[in-house]
């Protein structure tokens, strides 16, 4: 697990996670702006404050984000979250007294919903027909 505690970020960034050892969970708890992209799983902590877009696989929220967050599977706003921006992701969880003022797109990965099909059984037919 990688963890960035960072009292303040002069200058605009785009952090990434390329590195295979960092790309499992990765805890943020400070301010940071730019760009945060991730193959992994990414915690705003409660002290943190993102000013910028992010895109991971997904993301737990304690702390600010000021920007779009675009996540594969989850996203989760704890209780004293603040997400001031649009949300895409699979599923969305939010807890009683976070703050959300955005859009949120859900789309659950990979579920069609269909009709159930009706198979019939020939063979089943013919033989209740009662002959």
């Amino acid at each position: 697990m990688a963890e960035i505690r960072t009292p303040k970020t002069s200058s605009p960034a785009t952090w990434r996670s390329r590195d295979p050892s960092i790309s499992n969970e990765l805890i943020i708890d400070g301010k940071i702006e730019g760009e945060i992209i991730s193959t992994g799983i990414l915690t705003v902590g409660e002290n943190a404050e993102v000013r910028g877009e992010i895109k991971t696989k997904s993301v737990t929220v304690l702390g600010k984000v000021h920007g779009n967050i675009t996540v594969e599977e989850r996203c989760e706003l704890k209780t004293r979250a603040q997400l001031i921006g649009d949300l895409k992701a699979a599923r969305l969880m939010i807890e009683e007294g976070a703050t959300f003022v955005g859009k949120s797109e859900v789309t659950p990965n990979k579920i069609q919903m269909k009709q159930p099909e009706v198979v019939r059984s020939e063979g089943k037919q013919q033989a209740s027909g009662g002959h």
